[in-house]
């Protein structure tokens, strides 16, 4: 999963692709490289993020969704929290919905319902706007895993078709360095939620506490976790760096083949 964020504020690539013709290239870019779908944000979810408004989101996203549909053929998630945004974004040509929230913002859950898409539910402790502060928990790998379950039974009993949904246990979304590595040595437990994982890992600044790289250089970090996530069963994997982890991982898969 190629990861397009056409916002000022995102992590790794806010405001490199605010403008259409940016993102539209970027999304082709990465398409060449060898990515299986696009996932588009407008909101930036990073540590001591601000919302935006319902509008604001809608006119960051619905053209490029709309652009890419005529010029790519991968299907485009959709990376929102707000009912409105999903409902404009799947009519526009959106196949998935990635929710950090796991549908839990008002009309979330109905939207998803009515739209029958894919979708991801993803761990988070808090709020993007102050998740980092302080996270804590008793044991991270129960605690995440009984969420996500809660939230699977909750979409099930809505009407959302269990075979729509995946889960992702949100690294860097409320959590320390410590219940980050407990979770990706831990990842193959998610198993038992009989769903595929997906898994952000990408550019984290776990790695540049663990590389202490505080510059952000850690490419061959991020492609590294990639190839973990994947080997502890990790099916979907979010990334900024499209033709590097293709390759690591398609050197994995040639391995694996023959063990």
């Amino acid at each position: 999963m190629g990861v397009l964020n056409v916002t000022p504020d995102s992590f790794f690539d806010g405001g490199r692709y605010l403008s259409l013709e940016d993102a539209v290239s970027r999304a082709g870019k990465m398409a060449r490289e060898g990515a299986d779908m696009i996932d588009i944000g407008g909101e930036s979810t990073r540590p001591g993020a601000e919302r935006v408004s319902v509008d604001q989101e809608l006119e960051r996203v619905i053209p490029v969704i709309e652009c890419l549909r005529r010029e790519i053929d991968l299907p485009i998630s959709i990376d929102t929290s707000k009912a409105e945004v999903m409902r404009a974004a799947v009519a526009a040509g959106a196949a998935m919905i990635n929710d950090v929230y796991a549908l839990r913002q008002p009309g979330a859950l109905e939207a998803a319902v009515d739209l029958r898409v894919p979708v991801c539910l993803m761990h988070m402790q808090g709020e993007p706007g102050t998740m980092q502060a302080a996270p804590q928990y008793d044991n991270v790998i129960d605690e995440v895993q009984g969420f996500l379950a809660q939230r699977v039974d909750a979409c099930v009993a809505a009407g959302l078709a269990r075979d729509l949904l995946m889960v992702d246990p949100g690294f860097g979304f409320g959590k320390s360095l410590e219940h980050n590595l407990s979770l990706l040595r831990h990842l193959d437990r998610f198993d038992d939620l009989d769903l595929p994982v997906m898994v952000g890992l990408s550019r984290k600044s776990m790695l540049g506490r663990i590389l202490d790289r505080p510059d952000g250089k850690v490419l061959v970090g991020s492609v590294v976790l990639a190839m973990l996530a994947c080997q502890r069963g990790a099916r979907i994997i979010r990334v900024h760096d499209v033709a590097e982890t293709v390759e690591a991982l398609t050197v994995l898969g040639a391995v694996e083949k023959y063990v």
